[in-house]
């Protein structure tokens, strides 16, 4: 837990009131790897801070489901679109690597932004973060090959790709995992 106080404390100082209050709001689940955290057709009621793990969102198909994000541990994780307007999701979360969520119900969060000194900055960081990977993940498809979309991913978390299987790389960066294949052979 006192590495989400750490992360707030990196822009913002808290009290220690403020933190107790937020802080026992927070609610510590654990879950296993290929756990469905979130089915397709839920809401979203939490926000939560990755203490460690690998999550992966993704739109089921017929043939193949389309990744279109990772979260990892040290950063907030959420259906955001869903849990901001309490309407079903339109897709999957899920856990590839055993992962410990701090999360916070919608409502305990609405009471934090209302009772605390900092709860409005907690809540902008947390959708700040949230909104500069979703803005990074639309600039990366716009103006980087499938190549170079590999090669950031493996720059930014290499010990943690290789417990993604590589059908959900090749999704995730737009391509079929054969092609994917060929750029690893080229590569290495």
């Amino acid at each position: 837990m006192e590495q989400i106080r750490e992360y707030f404390e990196r822009t913002v100082k808290l009290t220690d009131e403020d933190w107790l209050f937020f802080s026992s709001k927070l609610i510590r689940q654990e879950f296993p790897a290929k756990y469905v955290v979130l089915k397709e057709k839920q809401t979203e009621l939490y926000l939560s801070y990755m203490e460690t793990g690998i999550i992966r969102f993704f739109m089921p198909g017929e043939e193949n489901d389309l990744t279109f994000s990772f979260a990892f541990a040290n950063g907030f994780v959420s259906a955001y679109d869903s849990f901001l307007t309490q309407q079903p999701a339109t897709y999957v979360v899920e856990t590839l690597a055993p992962a410990v969520l701090w999360r916070i119900t919608y409502n305990d969060l609405q009471e934090v932004y209302r009772k605390t000194a900092v709860g409005n900055i907690i809540g902008r960081h947390a959708s700040e973060d949230l909104f500069l990977k979703k803005s990074k993940r639309e600039l990366s498809l716009l103006n980087e090959s499938a190549e170079e979309r590999y090669l950031k991913l493996l720059q930014e978390q290499p010990e943690l790709i290789q417990q993604i299987p590589l059908k959900y790389i090749a999704s995730y960066i737009g391509i079929t995992p054969q092609a994917l294949s060929r750029i690893r052979r080229r590569i290495s």
